[in-house]
């Protein structure tokens, strides 16, 4: 049996508990040194234990604001606060969850070339290393906005994609999201559970992802790790995803199992991933080893998960270079994405490009945009008070609600199913002979179920 089999470690759940065990016991140390903190956690992924307490000191948050934040979040430690707690837009970057989902398809090419492969275990190399290569962008330490129920975003000029989310529910918060080209089908239903532990937070991704090849409709699916975002209130805020992500052709039955490596004492192990592409007895057939910050390679192996003679790495995935000292840790693929070089012809007006608290923001004006935010919030707040006076239920525009419940490691989600009218809608807003310019960056943005509503 293969090093790293599921079966042996005792699965998925024993490797999340053992790594998340690991990780505290070797980084993680109180902060006794600060009076009113004592027992707050503190890790340096670049140091040890010994200086937590200098660590303590550092960060974005001036002592002021994170005195106060403190006082106002200790109550939640424990809880999932997904969607309890309103944030300082000091945290935030000019961007929605909405476009963050979209940054997966940076490397869509990876899709592409696992379409046209023959071989069914690179054809799980290349779409695992898909999965993968979204890490770097996830690691940000910036929160994005809480998409408004109804918003959507849009993009189109990559790799001959149409790609559309949309926010199909605000309380629980879930967004729903297609892709396609001619090579594939991308669907998901994102959920996230989440757990506050003071000066961290555990994320779940209670999510369901599927990736459709269009070649011969093979569908694969993907469980990826948890995550977890130290120095949330003390310290310089990082993240780390330790744990399984799981990538299963549900076709053949063939999967690939990465594990996700705890960041260690003095940053080791931070950012590697190692794992097997199985076939549907469970044989390892392919060796993976990376970095989610730099790359992935592969190469064949025997049933003992040895690689086999006469073989060597080879590589599946690169990162692309980055900006230098950006401001808010982007990539060029997520300035992209903020344009409006991306945005098809007639955007809709819901899009989150439009928004005016993430414009403001994304101009430096912090000011307008906590203005902006509160405004937002409170109309939504309205809506939903106006929608319940009336006995209506919104309904998204773009997604169905199935009966379908998926099953995944951190509890049950409901499905959202792509319905094609945003297909129809792009046809027609595509082939209009209008020679009427709009000044698209001018549109008022508008997700509201209730034109004439304003907010009290």
């Amino acid at each position: 049996m293969a090093p790293n089999d599921p079966k042996q470690s005792g699965g998925f759940f024993a490797s999340i508990a053992s790594s998340i065990s690991n990780f505290g016991s070797a980084m993680t140390k109180s902060v006794n040194g600060l009076l009113g903190y004592e027992g707050l956690e503190v890790v340096n992924p670049e140091g040890g234990t010994e200086d937590a307490e200098e660590e303590a000191r550092r960060g974005r948050w001036k002592q002021e604001d994170r005195d106060s934040y403190w006082k106002m979040m200790q109550k939640y430690i424990g809880s999932d606060v997904t969607s309890m707690v309103t944030l300082p837009v000091l945290i935030f970057e000019p961007m929605s969850m909405l476009q963050k989902m979209a940054e997966l398809m940076e490397y869509s090419y990876l899709l592409d070339l696992a379409d046209e492969c023959e071989d069914p275990y690179m054809r799980l190399v290349y779409t695992t290393s898909w999965a993968i290569s979204v890490y770097y962008a996830y690691q940000r330490t910036w929160k994005p906005f809480n998409p408004i129920l109804g918003e959507t975003y849009e993009m189109v000029n990559h790799g001959g994609i149409t790609f559309l989310a949309e926010q199909v529910s605000h309380h629980p918060p879930m967004s729903a999201g297609h892709a396609e080209n001619e090579h594939f089908i991308y669907d998901i239903s994102s959920k996230v559970k989440t757990k506050f532990l003071g000066n961290s937070i555990d994320i779940y991704p209670l999510g369901r992802t599927h990736v459709t090849l269009k070649r011969d409709g093979a569908v694969f699916d993907l469980v990826p790790p948890p995550t977890k975002v130290n120095n949330l209130i003390f310290g310089r805020t990082w993240v780390d995803s330790p744990g399984e992500m799981i990538m299963t052709n549900l076709t053949t039955g063939d999967k690939a199992v990465l594990y996700f490596q705890p960041c260690g004492w003095f940053g080791a192990g931070r950012y590697e991933i190692d794992g097997y592409v199985y076939n549907s007895a469970e044989e390892p057939k392919i060796l993976m080893t990376g970095k989610w910050n730099e790359s992935m390679s592969y190469q064949p192996c025997d049933s003992e998960g040895e690689p086999l003679p006469g073989t060597e790495l080879k590589e599946s995935w690169r990162l692309a270079d980055a900006p230098k000292n950006d401001k808010f840790q982007y990539t060029h693929f997520a300035h992209k994405i903020n344009s409006f070089d991306t945005a098809p012809k007639k955007l809709l007006a819901s899009d989150s490009r439009l928004r005016p608290d993430r414009y403001a923001l994304e101009q430096g004006d912090l000011s307008k945009a906590g203005f902006e935010k509160s405004s937002l919030e409170e109309r939504q707040r309205a809506e939903k008070k106006s929608r319940e006076e009336k006995g209506h239920k919104f309904t998204p525009k773009w997604f169905d609600f199935t009966n379908e419940v998926a099953t995944t490691p951190w509890g049950e989600l409901e499905v959202y199913q792509y319905n094609g009218k945003y297909d129809e809608h792009r046809a027609v807003a595509d082939s209009s002979s209008s020679s009427e310019e709009i000044d698209v960056k001018s549109t008022e943005f508008n997700p509201w179920q209730y034109e004439d509503l304003a907010a009290n």
